[in-house]
């Protein structure tokens, strides 16, 4: 769709600008006062309606045109991680142990260039709704946007949202349905025994070596107990006991990040973490604490909507720059939430192979969101309106 690929990227050089001022002052979930505001300002700018407040730092602009009953949702994140930069740009972080790392300030400069463009030209009769989401990383901002009533108070007929994949080509599009995403649960052991003297174990009870033996025998969980063919991870990222070497400590500590693309391999993995680590430390004669935590849901992309999103990909930049039918992703992201409540679809772009631009992984303090991908993405926002509003 040369035509709506053209006006983005006419206006691109605004938005990259401004993508690049939230680079520089970057803020952590529910703590994006100055960049909710600059959403907001924009936004009504643009003639939106502006409704601020859901969960805390949240945005909804409403825009509604002729009188088409669809209601539509796109959603972009707007927090940052605290992590030090060390991209050297210009434009780097101003505020130290704080920074874009994952792409959002991107993902709200792409949905603002699209509202903007869509105020001006887009031809629809329904409404928009578009969604800037605090806290993303972890915190759960989707959940509290819609404990604060956002789809009660923004109806959705259905809902889309974009992020940037370093390692795929800028610009590629990718789509799947189905189980995109996976969970995201935590879980922290605490095992106690009985310190002492390191030159006379048989008088303590030493967790250590209970923590270690846990350490391999969860790896047999995913190997022996969930179906090869089902993708799952659990990942001991953190064990804490001691403090010098010759004494035995009476606590050890261990915290695991636990992934599945399937709810029901998610029950499973709670259910033998929680049976081993038990008998693993009575088998030590150590006492285990388990504090277990779901966190993100599944994302899961539902059929109509996935396809509909493909065909605005193949329209917009040409099928041999789309993905049909993308590998899941074991990382996690809240907007599986919004697709718990409304149907819809979580699509990628690439932000660039190789060692050019955009290729450094998300999270990493030398990651950079690709400013290509600025027209793309809202162009693909543009067409999409324009498409699922059709007047």
């Amino acid at each position: 769709m040369t035509e709506v690929l053209e006006r983005s990227r006419a206006l691109a050089e605004e938005f990259i600008a401004l993508r690049r001022d939230i680079h520089a002052e970057p803020e952590l979930g529910f703590l994006e006062h100055r960049t909710s505001a600059l959403v907001a300002e924009r936004l009504r700018w643009y003639g939106y309606e502006v409704h601020e407040g859901l969960g805390g730092t949240g945005i909804v602009g409403v825009l509604k045109r002729g009188n088409g009953g669809k209601r539509l949702g796109i959603r972009a994140d707007m927090d940052a991680l605290p992590i030090v930069e060390a991209t050297g740009l210009a434009y780097a972080s101003r505020r130290t142990g704080v920074m874009h790392a994952c792409g959002h300030d991107g993902h709200t400069a792409m949905l603002l260039a699209a509202a903007r463009q869509i105020a001006e030209k887009a031809d629809f009769s329904g409404t928009l709704n578009l969604i800037f989401q605090p806290a993303e990383e972890g915190q759960g901002g989707a959940v509290k946007m819609i404990e604060d009533g956002l789809f009660d108070q923004h109806p959705c007929d259905a809902v889309f949202a974009m992020h940037n994949a370093p390692g795929f080509p800028q610009g590629q599009l990718l789509f799947r349905h189905g189980a995109a995403m996976a969970s995201s649960d935590y879980a922290k052991i605490t095992l106690t025994g009985v310190g002492g003297h390191a030159a006379f174990p048989h008088r303590a009870t030493d967790p250590v070596v209970a923590a270690a033996s846990i350490v391999m025998a969860l790896q047999t969980i995913v190997s022996r107990n969930v179906d090869p063919l089902m993708t799952s991870v659990v990942t001991v990222g953190t064990l804490h006991a001691g403090t010098v070497s010759n004494i035995i400590p009476g606590v050890a500590t261990l915290e695991l990040s636990i992934r599945s693309l399937d709810r029901d391999v998610r029950n499973l993995l709670e259910e033998r973490i929680k049976a081993l680590v038990t008998a693993q430390a009575a088998s030590f004669g150590v006492q285990a604490h388990i504090q277990y935590e779901r966190r993100y849901s599944v994302l899961v992309n539902t059929q109509a909507e996935t396809d509909f999103a493909r065909r605005v990909g193949v329209e917009l930049v040409g099928a041999d720059q789309v993905v049909m039918d993308a590998q899941p992703v074991t990382g996690s992201e809240d907007f599986a939430f919004m697709l718990e409540k409304v149907p819809g679809c979580y699509l990628l772009v690439g932000n660039g192979e190789g060692s050019g631009p955009g290729s450094t992984m998300c999270h990493h303090p030398a990651y950079n969101f690709n400013d290509e991908n600025i027209a793309v993405g809202s162009a693909y926002w543009v067409l999409l309106t324009e498409r699922y509003l059709s007047a």
